[in-house]
C-alpha cells in the first residue's frame, strides 16, 4: 500500500521508495531507506502528512507519499 493511504498513530514497514533520484537520495540522508521503520503522527486534510522516522519528525507532501510504498506488520 501507499504512504498516503496509511493510518495515524500505526507504524509500518517502508517497502520502496519511487521517487526522482535527487529526492530519493535525501530521504535516504535522512534516514528513510526500504525496510526502515515509519510512524503517521497525523495527516493534513490536503494530503500532507507528519512521519517520524529515525526519532526525527517530518512533514511530506502529499505527492511524495504517493510514492513511498510501506507494509503493515512493523513492530512499534
Amino acid at each position: 500500500m501507499r504512504l498516503c493511504d496509511g493510518e495515524p498513530g500505526k507504524t509500518y514497514e517502508v517497502c520502496a521508495i519511487h521517487l526522482a533520484m535527487q529526492m530519493e537520495r535525501r530521504l535516504e540522508a535522512l534516514g528513510l531507506t526500504p525496510g526502515g521503520k515509519i510512524q503517521i503522527l497525523g495527516k493534513k486534510p490536503r494530503g500532507a502528512m507528519i512521519v517520524k522516522f529515525r526519532g526525527s519528525r517530518f512533514a511530506l507532501g502529499k505527492r511524495m507519499t504517493e510514492k513511498i510504498q510501506i507494509r503493515e506488520g512493523a513492530e512499534q
